[in-house]
């Protein structure tokens, strides 16, 4: 029998009524005379700090979304999350991307199975694959040893290592025969093509990233790059199809029947199990790319990090839990503020990707309309999220956000500290500074947007092109220092914000049929792209964008 819908308990009809007042409520009068706002709506974690007194919103209002979360029992599926029961009902299945970074000495015992020990051989697995390619004996078929590794993959095998790897390139371990790591996920073949007309086919192995190892997008661009090795190094004396497979290719996926089809040896295969989904997957074998570039070691200390994220998760109460109160905060801006955009805005360079991979891991997960039992539901969910390094969005889009028409709200993220670590002394200095002013435009523009005029100081009437209206809801979320650990709980923070939005939404974030239909219905125009048949069951504009195509590959054919 279907459920209540959430928008029909108690809990939600109160906030409603709650929102009609708080709607006419500047930020400037929630912040005027109250000198402990900060301290309400700051909590600490895992070397993550979470400011909330930017939003709009009471202590009565986060009191009142309390509420709506015990109603929807978030509790009860936090610890169902993490205990393992299959909470993506559409594929009855767990969802476990936190079981990847349990430690060796923890036990998690899934129908009948403790998982713990296959995601410790796998990584064990993955540290010896990463000491023979810092060893520099990890060689081609030629015998070179290999520098340059590219990681084919799309989505959750693309965007999670792509965005740690830049966020922790300054971690690299001294000493070690340094490996390039470069990503190529675009199915046009455009990013490897770059490649392959740099790299050398002796000194270069791909990784291969696909749970399902269906994916056309990564499958395309690995026999691209097969090709490209066979006919280069296949002639060298001594050198044989199964000599390049074995020494030019890691496979990572959750079909070892399909990595060994396609020739990848059984000794360069990583796994991955289908109780992790793919944009959860960088904490496995997936995150070889990343451990390539910082080490084991690091690796280990991003996991630690999201580790301290998950057991904060586990234990911290509703009122003090960091994901579930970047959650609440999310759920009034969408459905009782009707805020439906949400700009991600790090104020560090090394965060470049981070806003790509929130959009991902948020989008796909909670752009749901139906609920976990088939009924559509009668309220938004996930918001429009997007961003950009802030110093440069601030010369791009922040004009929307201080004098246009829509609200936003936007997530700041900064490190407190940076370039303790630079030996020069001059050089520090210089760089210090630098982080000081990216660190005041970061507290600035949040300030700014939620004060408006308020924020300046009058120096005579002025027109309407230069006022400000504020009240854009904001959080601010600094970390102690961008390192592996603090990187890591802040990735986990926002994996189970996303569950938690989820539970109260009714919907399921671990599946993404919306995706699925996307590559079965360009599957079917690719088979009439070639065949030339099947034109007639298109409809009338994509049978013209069709036949442009046919008449444009007509036309090149007999220019040459």
């Amino acid at each position: 029998m279907p459920t209540t819908p959430i928008d029909q308990r108690d809990a939600w009809r109160a906030l409603a009524a709650h929102a009609q007042e708080m709607r006419q409520t500047h930020l400037r009068e929630l912040f005027a005379g109250d000198t402990g706002r900060h301290a309400t709506f700051t909590r600490q974690a895992a070397g993550l700090t979470l400011d909330l007194s930017k939003q709009r919103w009471s202590a009565e209002t986060l009191e009142r979304l309390l509420d709506l979360a015990r109603e929807a029992e978030v509790p009860a599926a936090i610890q169902r999350l993490l205990g393992g029961e299959r909470v993506n009902v559409s594929e009855n299945r767990p969802a476990l991307h936190t079981a990847l970074r349990l430690p060796a000495s923890a036990s998690l015992v899934v129908e009948s199975e403790d998982l713990v020990p296959g995601v410790h051989a796998t990584l064990a697995h993955m540290e010896t694959m990463v000491e023979r390619f810092h060893a520099g004996q990890w060689r081609g078929a030629t015998g070179k040893a290999i520098r340059h590794v590219v990681n084919l993959g799309v989505g959750g095998s693309d965007l999670g290592p792509l965005m740690v790897t830049h966020a922790l390139a300054d971690f690299r371990p001294r000493g070690v025969h340094r490996i390039e790591v470069h990503f190529a996920s675009t199915m046009d073949g455009s990013q490897l093509a770059d490649y392959l007309a740099r790299l050398d086919p002796e000194t270069t192995l791909f990784v291969l990233s696909s749970k399902s190892f269906t994916t056309i997008d990564t499958l395309s661009n690995a026999r691209t790059a097969r090709d490209w090795l066979m006919s280069r190094l296949s002639g060298e004396e001594g050198v044989d199809a199964e000599l390049v497979m074995r020494q030019h290719f890691i496979g990572i996926s959750a079909s070892p029947e399909k990595m060994a089809e396609w020739g990848i040896a059984p000794a360069h295969q990583l796994e991955f199990w289908e109780w992790v989904g793919g944009r959860y997957s960088l904490w496995g074998g997936i995150g070889l790319p990343i451990a390539l570039v910082v080490g084991m070691a690091r690796f280990r200390e991003l996991l630690a990090g999201a580790h301290a994220m998950d057991e904060h998760f586990r234990t911290a109460e509703l009122g003090d839990n960091l994901p579930v109160l970047l959650a609440l905060a999310g759920i009034w801006n969408v459905n009782f503020l009707d805020i439906r955009a949400h700009s991600i805005l790090p104020y560090d360079g090394r965060l470049e990707y981070f806003a790509a991979y929130l959009e991902q891991l948020e989008m796909e997960s909670n752009g749901k309309s139906v609920t976990f039992d088939g009924q559509q539901v009668g309220y938004s969910t996930c918001p429009v999220l997007w961003g950009q390094l802030g110093p440069n969005a601030q010369h791009a889009f922040y004009q929307l956000l201080h004098q246009g028409t829509q609200a936003v709200e936007c997530d700041f993220i900064a490190p407190l500290r940076r370039y303790d670590e630079v030996e020069d002394e001059a050089t520090r200095h210089h760089l210090k500074g630098q982080h000081r002013l990216t660190l005041a435009n970061c507290f600035a523009q949040s300030r700014v947007l939620m004060l408006g005029d308020d924020a300046i100081e009058e120096d005579g009437p002025r027109p309407g092109h230069k006022r400000y209206r504020g009240n854009q809801p904001s959080s601010t979320l600094l970390l102690d220092r961008l390192t592996p650990a603090t990187l890591g709980a802040l990735i986990a923070l926002y994996e189970h914000k996303v569950f938690v939005q989820a539970t109260v939404w009714g919907i399921n974030p671990f599946d993404q049929w919306g995706v699925e239909l996307g590559k079965q219905i360009a599957g079917e125009t690719q088979r009439i792209l070639e065949s030339h048949q099947g034109l007639e069951a298109m409809d009338a504009s994509t049978r013209a964008l069709i036949e442009a195509a046919w008449a444009a590959e007509a036309n090149g054919k007999a220019a040459t």
